[in-house]
């Protein structure tokens, strides 16, 4: 992209910004809004992302034209394979916070993920998928016992080491950073 292109479209993004501001009720984001019901205090702050992630992403995507799930402006991943990944890399970071391996239906899932832009699943699908990775997330999030955070845990075929902690923190911003690669991707299709 030629700079004169990079400040037009930043341009254009403040503008959308000022823009969804205004139409937007003032409520807080939901770390300002207090502690999450059954979640244990060290626990908030990624329960707090993930609800964050279905505030930010859920009403912007739920009415987008194929066209616009699909495009891939700048040769980017386009919004349909985030919204197939999120809740996949999700499902399968949360598993390796148990300490248990991935199941045969997480890698097909997986290997799915790689071809989402040729198969192009119906964006109800898509969406059906990304608030049932959400809520399955907040439910083990009520679930995981505060002894066991610290508990030293493995990563992938290669074993890399983390915490039960780790994974979920990790869990939460890989979140977030793929719905914030959404919501850009919203204003961009949506020129």
């Amino acid at each position: 992209m030629r700079q004169c292109d990079i400040a037009i479209l930043r341009q254009h993004l403040r503008i959308q910004l000022e823009i969804s501001s205004m139409e937007r009720p003032s409520i807080p984001e939901v770390w300002l809004r207090g502690p999450i019901e059954g979640i244990q205090p060290l626990l908030q702050p990624a329960a707090h992302t993930l609800v964050q992630v279905g505030e930010d992403v859920l009403p912007i995507v739920e009415n987008l034209a194929p066209a616009r799930v699909w495009a891939r402006p700048g040769n980017a991943a386009s919004i349909g394979f985030h919204l197939a990944h999120l809740p996949g890399s999700l499902d399968r970071l949360l598993t390796y916070s148990r300490g248990e391996s991935l199941t045969s239906e997480q890698l097909v899932a997986l290997a799915a993920e790689r071809t989402v832009d040729q198969d192009r699943a119906e964006l109800s699908f898509l969406l059906a998928r990304f608030r049932t990775g959400l809520d399955a997330a907040m439910t083990y999030l009520r679930a995981v016992p505060a002894g066991s955070l610290l508990q030293p845990r493995e990563v992938g075929r290669k074993r890399l080491p983390s915490t039960t902690l780790g994974l979920i923190f990790h869990a939460a911003e890989h979140s977030a950073r793929h719905a914030g690669q959404i919501v850009t991707l919203v204003r961009v299709v949506q020129g």
